[in-house]
């Protein structure tokens, strides 16, 4: 991967900061170097575009899926104490990646989509659709239909998980789903608590949220989802606030396990300096 693409800070004129332009992975001078491939930074209240470096790519978004599969099981309304039983099914038959909630797992649906948003249980995402009305054939449907709806133009849904490298968007289509989702009590809640705690039979499996700036005390989030699979880097979305004011984050195909954490650090910093507080 290369960093010779430029990041694009634009639309601060209000603030008196002219647009500048940033070529490599480190600040200089002022201007703000990140090391994730895609990104956008909006002013949630206003729209006005804070920080955009190809955020137009179509790019596989692995677990921030999760979102959309979150909003598509809200919006219909299951009952959300329902049993839902992890079945050889929900197993990752693509990646064999590890889980947490061995087969046989009896939960109430609320608390798998806890564990899907929070911990990024892939388990957990898969039978909250394979155990949609109609099946997960219908909910992947379901998955499109709102993409459509919220008017994502590169936005391609083929699992709830993530796993499947198709399940595919751009920046500009994650910050209409991260507002979108933001409009969701559920969402905001799960994304952003620390952990949580599974008791399975007389065993508690404790489950802390894959985004460690949810515990720092230096951040202010309203909600979080985090990804990774390998065609998509590291991955990161977040609404937050910063210099007093609601912003929308994305941050896709990091190439370090901390460098989205380390963009997103880069990107307060900054933006803190130079907008001060709103007022």
């Amino acid at each position: 991967m290369t960093f010779n693409l430029a990041v694009r800070i634009c639309g601060l004129a209000l603030a008196g900061i002219s647009c500048l332009q940033a070529a490599s992975p480190r600040a200089h001078g002022g201007q703000l170097l990140l090391k994730s491939a895609s990104a956008l930074v909006l002013d949630q209240a206003t729209g006005q575009t804070l920080l955009e470096k190809q955020a137009g790519a179509v790019l596989p978004i692995a677990s921030i899926t999760k979102l959309m599969t979150a909003m598509v099981l809200l919006d219909a309304h299951l009952d959300p104490q329902e049993t839902l039983t992890i079945s050889k099914d929900d197993k990752d038959e693509l990646r064999h990646s590890k889980s947490r909630l061995p087969v046989g797992t009896r939960l109430p649906r609320e608390q798998a989509l806890l564990l899907a948003l929070l911990a990024s249980e892939n388990r957990a995402a898969h039978a909250l659709g394979r155990t949609f009305p109609g099946g997960l054939s219908v909910f992947v449907q379901a998955m499109n239909a709102k993409a459509k709806a919220l008017g994502l133009v590169g936005a391609r849904f083929v699992d709830p998980s993530g796993l499947s490298s198709a399940n595919v968007a751009t920046a500009h289509d994650l910050a209409r789903i991260l507002e979108a989702a933001y409009h969701y009590p559920e969402i905001r809640d799960f994304t952003t608590r620390p952990d949580t705690t599974l008791l399975a039979g007389r065993r508690q499996i404790q489950f802390p949220n894959t985004n460690a700036l949810v515990r720092n005390p230096r951040w202010t989030i309203g909600l979080s989802k985090t990804g990774y699979i390998e065609e998509a880097g590291r991955c990161l979305v977040m609404q937050a606030s910063l210099a007093n004011r609601p912003v929308l984050i994305i941050l896709l195909d990091s190439w370090g396990k901390y460098t989205r954490l380390g963009d997103a650090n880069r990107i307060k910093q900054w933006l803190e300096a130079r907008l001060g507080p709103k007022g």
